[in-house]
C-alpha cells in the first residue's frame, strides 16, 4: 500500500494562477473567486499533485503524509 498524502491550498496565498490545473487537472478546481481547492483533501501519493505543488507560482499548495502530518512540499529550508 502507498501513502497517502493530505493536501491542503492556503487561499490567502492562492492568486488563481491555475498552475495546479496544467499539471494535476484530475487533483483541483478553481472556485468562481479562482481560487484553487484540491479535489479531494486526501489522496494516493502520486506525481502530478507534487508537480502541481512544485509549479505554483506562490507556494500555496502544501503536501503532507496524511498518517503522520510530515510535510512533502514546500521543503524545509
Amino acid at each position: 500500500m502507498g501513502d497517502r498524502w493530505s493536501v491542503e491550498v492556503d487561499r490567502g496565498v492562492c492568486i488563481g494562477s491555475g498552475m495546479c490545473l496544467n499539471h494535476a487537472p484530475d487533483g483541483f478546481r478553481l472556485d468562481a473567486a479562482r481560487q484553487s481547492h484540491p479535489l479531494d483533501p486526501e489522496t494516493d501519493a502520486n506525481e502530478r499533485v507534487l508537480a502541481a505543488a512544485e509549479g505554483c507560482p506562490v507556494e500555496a499548495i502544501t503536501i503532507a503524509l496524511a498518517h503522520s502530518g510530515e510535510v512533502v512540499f514546500p521543503p524545509e529550508e
